[in-house]
């Protein structure tokens, strides 16, 4: 039963109680009953800092029938709650709650009555809560990105929730998972695991365990299911105690549909039911849905030092996507829907892993179900992320709890592929100067949790899955930057403001961050600002870029390429292009370096708010360049053309298990649509592999033609079909010498939407698509258009629009109308 309505809250010590909504927080209660403006909203954020330092109260009423009252056990289960709560039932203290990580499960028959009950929780401010533990201490614990107050170590809770360099400060407080009542007799079923022990294409054999809890001891039976299948996997006549129980079954499943990741094959999904029955009777059930793989993080060594590569069925799987970030500040906002429409999103953009980065949340049971679905790899961290933490007993008791609830929730995922202590602790620990200025004993605080409490969880209770102390971390040495060995965050592209080709001269094993920010585009500003706002160091647009050298790295690098933008909306627009071309340097070189390097995750898919940030997808999930260009050098099979040496060189990279067959096509043309040059050659395409297929001098490539006259357009054909291509330049944009282009679309309705066929007379860099005040998806954009290639686009519309509307609302521009 669960107990979502009659909610109602108030600050503690006022009287005026207010309608809540559970699952929520505090924000966004007070948000629908207009007693704060939208967060979100220019400069709001700072309007609404005194919310953290209150105390919160929350009470509902609700029914319990005497029918349930008769049953052996009756629990009040909390999956979530934010963060230091006391919990009364009826005016007696039923718990504490100190996590906001833990799911909490009480036994409260005793002081449950017949008809109305009351729950009444009280949330202390997590900001109070800390200080005057932190005002004993004669060191801080470093929390660099906490934006107030750092008292974000010593708490179980989102660590984003105080603020980061993408993100607000909003120290939330509430009910933010479900609650509900829950009663039962004899035995519960409380966890049902399945394990692949291994696979063949005739058989797949699995280990079952079955958790039950039980009032008494006494005779039960256990039954397994195979209901996809419609078969009974195992039945066990076991004799119960008292407390808590486990029983295995080893079974088999013939002709196993294997799970593969995104673009190696298709993901079929297996549901499994375990039941206990007490004198023939169903006490109780527990469906668990999985998919059958093998997975192993291979980790041999070699010439090189010692590989890094996610091996699935067999298969080495090259690591294609990026970090994910929780999707709202308020994370109960984030509705299945808007997982579904992100995570297609990233499948469609033929990628197949995300890292849950570590100062989020652990993402709802929908997000998991959601890339099992579609393929979607999770690297999962634990929550801890850029801070050092406290380690007496209390904490890694809590610790301890919220693992284990955690791991026993999400290891029957078969998209969930790793488990990762923390994010760059280690690395801020070796490299920041922490271990220079802070006390030495916080380095074995820190094995005590990462490499003692965590790993044991996972060593007991998902001991299929590797566990990996920290990212990024080096394997071999003690090096978080090694190219050796291990997992590598590289920032000196941005923080350091080296050149994107800088990402040409690392060698990494696998890259599970890399980033360069850009700004949302038009309409997404829009919903922040009103027009005076609009100009990038205005107050408003700071409060929407946090971080503090933000706008000037992205205008220097801008002008590196670029000459300066004329207007807002302008400059918008081409960080976007700068960002996208920037991240597709880094991504391509570490795909043509594979299986050197095995995983390419950029920073960052998507936003918290909408702000200016690393995200190739904004808080309303407006696809920027980013998202459009990695969709193109994520292709499972993509060319890659580089220069260095004097020497051009064609790369084809292939996610394929077969050879390929193809053709590629190199032509040098002006940007008139001239034909200059051009080569073919007939190839066969490595499997899961990347080679050099063409290599020339630059200077015979050219034949005579000056680099700022000319592009290299280059394709790969299967069947006489373009898969992949990519037009190169030997010049920065502000030295080619592009004229003006007229691009002409030709439009006409189709089912949902609109078709465009796209032509110019002169070469178009990044066309961008729009369609002023309408919300719809274009199949394509920020695209290069050269006389001669017609391009055709359907716009997906969200509401009516008619023809003549739409192309009036129409909006084309490539980078040379941003100048």
């Amino acid at each position: 039963m669960q107990i979502h309505t009659g909610w109602q809250f108030r600050e503690v010590g006022k009287t005026d109680w207010h309608t809540a909504t559970v699952p929520g927080c505090v924000h966004t209660d007070l948000l629908h009953n207009k007693l704060i403006d939208d967060p979100f909203y220019r400069d709001n954020e700072k309007k609404q800092q005194w919310i953290e330092k209150k105390d919160w109260e929350y009470t509902a009423k609700f029914e319990v029938p005497a029918k349930i009252l008769e049953r052996e056990r009756v629990e009040l289960v909390f999956e979530g709650l934010d963060t230091y709560a006391k919990v009364y039932l009826n005016e007696q203290l039923l718990l504490n709650a100190d996590n906001m990580f833990r799911t909490w499960r009480v036994d409260s028959k005793q002081l449950l009555k017949t008809g109305a009950n009351t729950l009444r929780i009280i949330f202390r401010s997590p900001v109070n809560e800390i200080l005057p533990l932190m005002a004993k201490l004669n060191y801080q614990l470093p929390a660099p990105n906490d934006q107030g107050e750092k008292t974000s170590p010593f708490t179980r809770k989102a660590p984003y929730h105080y603020g980061w360099d993408w993100g607000p400060r909003f120290v939330t407080s509430g009910i933010w998972r479900p609650v509900s009542l829950q009663a039962w007799d004899h035995a519960r079923v409380n966890d049902l695991n399945i394990v692949v022990k291994k696979i063949s294409p005739e058989v797949a054999v699995l280990t079952a365990t079955v958790e039950i809890d039980a009032t008494t001891g006494g005779a039960a039976t256990i039954l397994l299911e195979n209901l996809t299948n419609k078969v009974v996997a195992g039945k066990k006549q076991i004799q119960l105690e008292k407390g808590t129980n486990q029983v295995s079954f080893d079974f088999t499943v013939t002709r196993p549909a294997l799970w593969w990741p995104n673009g190696l094959g298709a993901q079929p999904l297996y549901s499994f039911r375990a039941r206990s029955l007490v004198n023939g009777r169903v006490t109780d059930e527990r469906v668990v849905r999985t998919g059958l793989r093998t997975m192993e993080l291979r980790q041999q060594r070699d010439e090189a030092g010692q590989t890094f590569m996610f091996v699935v069925n067999g298969v080495p799987v090259f690591a294609k996507g990026g970090n994910w970030i929780p999707a709202d500040s308020f994370p109960s906002r984030i509705t299945r829907e808007k997982y579904r429409y992100f995570i297609k999103s990233v499948r469609d953009s033929n990628m197949n892993m995300l890292r849950v980065w570590g100062g989020g949340i652990y993402e709802a049971d929908d997000f998991y179900e959601l890339c099992d679905e579609m393929g979607i790899m999770v690297w999962q961290d634990f929550m801890f992320a850029c801070s050092m933490y406290p380690a007496d007993q209390q904490f890694l008791d809590s610790v301890r709890a919220e693992a284990i609830d955690n791991v026993k929730r999400l290891r029957n995922h078969p998209s969930v592929v790793l488990w990762a202590g923390n994010n760059e602790v280690e690395a801020a620990w070796m490299n920041w100067g922490w271990r220079q200025n802070l006390p030495a004993s916080l380095w074995d605080d820190y094995k005590k949790i990462f490499h003692g409490v965590l790993e044991e969880v996972c060593a007991t209770f998902d001991p299929s899955r590797p566990y990996w102390p920290s990212s990024p971390r080096g394997g071999l040495d003690d090096d978080p930057d090694s190219m050796r060995s291990g997992d590598v965050h590289s920032w000196r592209v941005w923080h350091f403001a080296e050149p994107f080709t800088d990402y040409e001269k690392l060698t990494p094993r696998f890259m599970s961050e890399y980033g360069f920010q850009s700004f949302p585009n038009i309409e997404t500003v829009k919903s922040y600002t009103i027009p005076s706002d609009r100009d990038i160091d205005s107050p408003i647009m700071l409060a929407h870029q946090r971080h503090p050298r933000g706008n000037q790295l992205v205008r220097e690098y801008m002008l590196r390429d670029y000459p300066q933008p004329k207007d807002f909306e302008s400059f918008l627009y081409v960080s976007q292009v700068l960002q996208a071309e920037g991240i597709r340097i880094g991504a391509e070189h570490l795909r043509r370096i594979m299986p050197h390097n095995m995983g390419s995750l950029y920073w960052q898919i998507n936003d918290c708010w909408p702000v200016a940030s690393w995200s190739s997808i904004d808080y309303f999930g407006r696809w920027k360049a980013l998202q459009y260009y990695a969709r193109r050098f994520y292709n499972d099979l993509l060319v890659s053309p580089t220069a260095a040496k004097g020497y051009f060189k064609l790369y084809v990279v292939s996610d394929r298990t077969r050879a390929v067959p193809a053709q590629i096509r190199v032509t040098l043309m002006n940007f008139d649509g001239t034909t200059l040059k051009s080569f073919t050659r007939d190839i066969i395409v490595a499997p899961l592999a990347s080679r050099s297929y063409f290599d020339l001098r630059v200077p015979d490539l050219l034949d005579g033609t000056h680099g700022k006259n000319a592009v290299v357009y280059c394709e790969l054909l299967v069947n006489g079909k373009v898969v992949s291509s990519h037009d190169y330049f030997l010049a920065p944009f502000k030295d080619l010498t592009f004229s003006k282009p007229t691009i002409t679309p030709e439009v006409v309705r189709i089912r949902g939407g609109f078709r465009l066929k796209l032509t110019t007379d002169k070469f178009a860099k990044a066309v961008y698509l729009s369609v002023t005040e309408h919300d719809g998806v274009f199949s394509d954009n920020f695209f290069n258009l050269a006389p001669g290639r017609e391009i055709t686009v359907d716009y997906g519309s969200r509401s009516p629009l008619s023809l003549e509307q739409f192309r009036h609302r129409l909006q084309i521009r490539s980078v040379f109308d941003a100048f």
